[in-house]
């Protein structure tokens, strides 16, 4: 069950400051007569009071019993009602024609099944690219306000949530699998059992962070990377699937160990092993530092230059300054580099 702190379903906050208090929760003289109009008593008049300011500030009706005694004891005073006045209702059917009176005076309408299909509409929409249930519910808590609809309670919410997500998510992983050739399935399910020089199985292989970039490692990295490349094309496998979707499933594989994975279905484990190959902490860093070849790590000398000129030095008279980097700096010196050497811009770099 998703936590209702993770999302923004309206709750009341465990401290209420005095100034949200006379914000939000302070009767209007209007509200007031409206009430008092539409009760018979102290303790109902009390109730819908407290009806009203909570579902202007939360979209919902909270059980009297779960509002805050400060918001109780605010209202109350704010009122003039007698001291122990309590929000208490003898009958359900009090509590039910209060709740149509607040509806039709803030303009909202009551219809739970209108409002579970704008929220189950928006949801299976967006989870085809968000995973998170608290980022689906809190969409779908947007689109019902939006929709002027009273909002339903949060464990529909979030039920709602996890039974779409994991609807879509198990629709997306068997994309993934028709995608592949029999063999590929095999190949990719083969890394959870065979082991490698080390004792490890290939699946830590893949999910073991690539090296630093030098020409030391170059040779073994390469090797690597075109061995995740020979594990079949990823992009085809991904073909549809949300940029979310995927780095969401790698990073839920790479969180796991080949035990952890063997206890998912065969279609999922499939799925997941295939979303780390794009970017797996092996093979991403490779092609982002090697896509133009190792970096130029020859001694310095090995970059034949001409000394450097300076245009504009103000200690050059007759002319550009030359004496190149180990010029000092003097009060006055406003030099600039007409061309320096890459290396030696990168060690010393001029005034």
């Amino acid at each position: 069950m998703t936590s209702i702190e993770r999302t923004a379903y309206p709750r009341f906050k465990r401290l209420i400051t005095a100034h949200e208090l006379h914000l939000f929760f302070s009767p209007t003289r209007d509200e007031l007569e409206w009430a008092a109009g539409a009760t018979d008593g102290d303790e109902h008049l009390l109730a819908l009071l407290l009806m009203l300011k909570s579902y202007q500030r939360m979209g919902c009706f909270p059980a009297l019993e779960d509002v805050p005694e400060q918001v109780v004891e605010f209202v109350r005073r704010q009122v003039g009602l007698p001291e122990g006045t309590l929000p208490v209702y003898r009958a359900e059917r009090t509590a039910k024609h209060h709740r149509g009176l607040v509806r039709e005076r803030v303009g909202v309408a009551y219809d739970q099944a209108e409002a579970r299909r704008v929220a189950e509409q928006s949801i299976r929409k967006e989870a085809a690219a968000k995973n998170r249930p608290a980022d689906l519910i809190n969409i779908a808590l947007e689109k019902v306000v939006e929709a002027v609809l009273e909002l339903p309670g949060f464990s529909t919410f979030d039920k709602m949530a996890s039974k779409i997500r994991t609807e879509v998510n198990a629709s997306i992983c068997m994309g993934i699998h028709d995608s592949m050739s029999p063999l590929q399935r095999t190949e990719l399910l083969r890394l959870l059992e065979e082991r490698d020089a080390d004792g490890t199985t290939l699946f830590n292989r893949l999910k073991k962070p690539a090296k630093g970039p030098s020409w030391s490692h170059f040779k073994n990295l390469t090797k690597r990377l075109e061995w995740v490349d020979g594990l079949g094309d990823s992009a085809v496998w991904m073909d549809g699937v949300a940029a979310g979707k995927i780095t969401d499933f790698a990073g839920e594989a790479d969180a796991g160990d080949a035990p952890a994975l063997r206890d998912y279905t065969p279609v999922r484990r499939l799925a997941l092993i295939a979303c780390l190959v794009p970017g797996s902490p092996m093979s991403k860093p490779m092609r982002q530092d090697w896509s133009t070849g190792p970096p130029n790590a020859g001694p310095l000398s090995s970059t034949p230059s001409r000394p450097p000129t300076w245009s504009g030095c103000a200690n050059a008279p007759s002319g550009p300054c030359t004496t190149g980097p180990r010029h000092r700096r003097t009060p006055g010196h406003r030099g600039t580099p007409e061309r320096l050497p890459a290396r030696i811009h990168a060690i010393r770099r001029p005034p």
